[in-house]
This record gives C-alpha cells, sequence and structure tokens, in this order.
C-alpha cells in the first residue's frame, strides 16, 4: 500500500496473484499472446490505436484474466524490472470493473520508452499513452497508481502532466507538481471538449492531434 502522501487519489492494494489462481505477473506475461490476429486487435484497432503501435508497447492478449478477455501489459519499477500487469477489459456489463492490476506495484507503464524520453509526459491510462505513442509521443501511464522512484527520475528535467480533463484530473495534477518539485513541471490537457487523449484521437484523428500536441508541447519549451 502506499502511504498517505503520495499524490494519488487514494490508496490501492492490487492483488499479488490473478484472481482464483496463483499467476504472479511474469507468468501472466509470459502466457499471454500477441495482439495480431487476436481479439485484442479488434480492441486496439477500435480505439483508433494500430496494432503495430500497441504491440511495440508491450501490449498483449490474454484470453481469460480472471474470466474475461483482456489486453495486458506490464509494469516496471526503478530498475526496469517487471512489478505488475495492468489489464483492460475488452468488453463489461453493468457492475463490472473495467480493468484489473496484479502485482505489489510501484511501477509505471512505459511506452515507446518514456521514462528516458524528453520531455517526460506522464498521463493516466494505457490508451491515453498509446494515442499519444500513435501520434508519435512516448509517455508514461500510472494508471492511478504512484511509483516513489519517479521523483528521483525527474530531477532537472521537463515533465508535462497529461493527465485527463477534469476537476479530479486538476487536484491530480497539482498534487504531482508538488511532488516533482525538481523538475520543469508543466500541464497538457486534451483538446477540445475531449475527456482525454484517446477520446481526442478518435474525435480528431491522428494529423489533427499531432499537430496540436507539437504546438503545446514545444511552443512552451
Amino acid at each position: 500500500m502506499v502511504d498517505d502522501e503520495v499524490p494519488v487519489k487514494a490508496s490501492r492494494v492490487d492483488p499479488l496473484y490473478l484472481p482464483g489462481t496463483d499467476l504472479v505477473p511474469a507468468q501472466l506475461i509470459a502466457g499471454a499472446v500477441p495482439l495480431t490476429g487476436t481479439l485484442g486487435q479488434a480492441y486496439s484497432e477500435h480505439r483508433n490505436v494500430p496494432v503495430i503501435i500497441a504491440e511495440q508497447a508491450g501490449v498483449r492478449f490474454y484470453p481469460d484474466f480472471a474470466g474475461r478477455p483482456a489486453v495486458i501489459v506490464p509494469l516496471y519499477g526503478c530498475d526496469n524490472q517487471l512489478v505488475s500487469i495492468h489489464g483492460r477489459y475488452l468488453h463489461t456489463v453493468r457492475g463490472q470493473p473495467k480493468m484489473l492490476t496484479v502485482g505489489p506495484g510501484n511501477g509505471l507503464i512505459s511506452v515507446l520508452g518514456g521514462r528516458r524520453a524528453e520531455p517526460i509526459i506522464v498521463v493516466e491510462g494505457l490508451f491515453d499513452a498509446l494515442s499519444l505513442a500513435t501520434c508519435g509521443w512516448s509517455a508514461l501511464a500510472t494508471i492511478g497508481r504512484w511509483a516513489t522512484w519517479l521523483p528521483d527520475r525527474c530531477v532537472g528535467r521537463e515533465v508535462w502532466l497529461g493527465f485527463d480533463a477534469s476537476k479530479g484530473a486538476e487536484a491530480e495534477a497539482t498534487r504531482y507538481q508538488g511532488a516533482l518539485s525538481g523538475a520543469k513541471v508543466r500541464r497538457v490537457r486534451p483538446p477540445g471538449r475531449s475527456k482525454d487523449w484517446n477520446s481526442a484521437l478518435r474525435k480528431h484523428g491522428v494529423a489533427a492531434l499531432q499537430y496540436w500536441l507539437k504546438h503545446h508541447l514545444t511552443a512552451a519549451g
């Protein structure tokens, strides 16, 4: 569990094993299959993320992720070690969770080398990061978790907080800005009335979002 001082909405405790099994993150990623030719490919492309981009980011397909098919992706810790697996279910009905994360935590999803990129762009969800990658930008996705090592990695660097366009996300951005005091922190929001980056990609298309990102991420820097 994270402590009360870290900049997250609430402390989270994820299961160490896939519910109903004794499978840990390393076994889950080993048992997953490439997206191409699976329901995971159709799901990714439905969200306007090309399957090649998703696969380059480490996204794979798991047909029975605690009872339902899901796309899954690794979360890595401070030394680039696998710590958790995040799953996004392909379909839900009322009362079912959309996502499930398994593992001890303290990791982030790194898309296209997000932790090494300049600037560092931090977003909320997996498909936010994949949407930026579709437009040529690297990102780190928090999925609502806090990585204790992130402030040290950001010292002296430029960091853009690309959280959703909502009051809750603004509060989260404020907390992150305080925690990343050693970095040059800026805020960037999805364009127009889009609630998140994947909504923006689906609404405006790749070319328009590429232009918007290039203008906003380079003009101030």
